[in-house]
């Protein structure tokens, strides 16, 4: 079945229909840091101190070789950082000199389309983050030669330099400047028509020249909310917004603007409940803050991005090292609504440290396929395709809390029921007997994660072993028929 699904995909992909947000629905994106993926040369010794700040050597082409890497993980997308030329050491992407040139560090504009080209034939999308809000200047603001940027070479393209410097304040966040001395990032007057025409240019052009899917769009608080419309009208693919804010009330309110936004509220959340700073509660009041009958702004859980580590961030190993902590947020991640997303490294339990420490050099694992995160990402991510393909209503079923103490939680997403708790690889074995899971009577249920079976009980509930802190992922086994998942076929 899984076959069959994946070239339908691939001959869908490969027809150029333009990716909408009910596309994306479905998906699970991996996170590529571009320089720090792959190197064409397929070196793993290759070496890359983060503290340096300089280019590694990952390229796109070293990203289509590795492809299969990421395919079986169960991903089927891939999110890579920005193309567009750089200034100095900008490894990352994000200090861009000219719009309507590819960053040769990475390749050349033919290695940009052959990516693109390979993942469709994979059936997978890709996203390419983009960022409308700034260019990139090595020095100081007052040194700024606007003439040397290939295009919006004019003062006037641009807001008049002033220090962000209060957060608060969202007109300073829109339109004064990020940077120091060291590098300063231009400001764009993205509510000027001519500057919001020529940005709606260029994203039209940069979509059909590499065949993108979607858009990942970088510091959307920092632009006017009323730019992105047209922009993502003219992009014609999915728009996902990084709004890098943990509160639901600012956050979620820019998906009027946009299809999706990065999850952040629930990022926050998820940190402070499985790194044990915060109890199951925490995660109730931000599973809750996202529906039809608040006032948050949220439009569409389903199509937000949910992560809990990124390339801006110090990973969650940074904080814990318990492998049951980490397992369970993953697969909370995974299982829970929205779209999940894996920043690489993750799967190989990567533990740097704010950034530059996170964006460590994928290579120095030597890809290893046998890690426990590997299996484990990659089994929640066969459960996820799987019960989405076969069951319509479950992309769409909002997670309901079934019950939950200060350490455990259970929820209920459709035909899959999750266990997660924070009581870490200490949390000892017990049996734990849940609450509404309402399985039929007498119906086989069988937790995923260890392929234990158990027989629902009069009123829909099963007594589930929990041992070692380790989440549980229930189904029904009659729904993982064809899955070839704890071996039903």
């Amino acid at each position: 079945m899984q076959f069959v699904l994946l070239s339908a995909l691939a001959s869908l992909i490969q027809g150029g229909a333009a990716a909408s947000g009910a596309d994306w629905r479905s998906r699970s994106i991996y996170q590529v840091f571009t320089d720090r993926f792959a190197r064409t040369d397929g070196s793993t010794t290759y070496p890359c101190d983060v503290k340096n700040n300089i280019y590694c050597g990952g390229t796109w082409k070293g990203i289509q070789n590795k492809l299969d890497y990421i395919k079986n993980l169960g991903f089927t997308a891939v999110w890579i950082s920005p193309v567009t030329a750089q200034v100095t050491e900008a490894y990352h992407g994000y200090y861009q000199t000219d719009l309507y040139s590819v960053n040769n560090n990475f390749g050349s504009a033919n290695d940009l389309k052959s990516l693109a080209a390979a993942l469709h034939a994979k059936g997978m999308y890709l996203m390419v983050d983009v960022v409308p809000n700034h260019m990139g200047w090595a020095g100081c603001h007052d040194t700024v030669n606007f003439q040397k940027f290939a295009h919006f070479n004019k003062p006037e393209h641009y807001h008049s330099y002033c220090e962000l410097a209060d957060m608060s304040n969202q007109t300073e966040v829109e339109k004064c400047w990020i940077g120091n001395c060291n590098m300063t990032m231009p400001d764009l007057k993205t509510e000027d028509p001519h500057v919001a025409s020529e940005m709606n240019r260029w994203i039209k052009t940069l979509v059909a020249n590499y065949s993108i899917d979607g858009l990942r769009i970088d510091s959307v608080k920092n632009v006017n909310a009323d730019f992105f419309p047209p922009w993502c009208q003219s992009a014609g693919v999915f728009c996902m917004g990084e709004v890098s804010e943990g509160r639901p009330g600012y956050t979620y309110p820019y998906q009027q603007y946009m299809d999706s936004v990065l999850d952040y509220p629930l990022y926050y959340a998820i940190k402070r409940v499985f790194q044990r700073e915060s109890p199951m509660s925490d995660l109730v009041v931000n599973l809750a803050a996202c529906t039809q009958d608040t006032d948050a702004g949220c439009r569409d859980a389903s199509l937000l991005g949910t992560f809990f580590e990124n390339h801006d961030n110090a990973r969650f190993p940074a904080a814990t090292q318990d492998l049951s902590l980490v397992k369970n947020a993953l697969a909370f991640t995974i299982m829970s609504d929205g779209i999940p997303i894996l920043y690489q490294g993750q799967e190989q339990h990567f533990s740097g440290g704010d950034d530059p420490g996170c964006r460590e050099a994928l290579w120095s694992s030597g890809y290893s396929t046998t890690t426990p995160l590997y299996a484990h990402t990659a089994l929640l991510n066969q459960l996820r395709n799987h019960i989405s393909a076969t069951h319509p209503a479950y992309l769409t079923y909002q997670t309901r809390v079934l019950t939950y103490t200060a350490d455990v939680i259970q929820l209920r997403k459709d035909a899959i029921r999750s266990i997660f708790t924070n009581q870490g690889a200490q949390g000892g074995s017990y049996t734990l007997s849940t609450q509404g899971m309402e399985f039929s009577k007498g119906e086989t249920v069988v937790d995923v994660l260890t392929c234990s079976e158990y027989v629902a009980g009069e009123k829909g509930d099963v007594d589930v072993r929990m041992e070692r802190g380790e989440p549980r992922v229930l189904v029904g086994k009659g729904g993982l028929g064809g899955s070839g998942i704890c071996g039903v076929d």
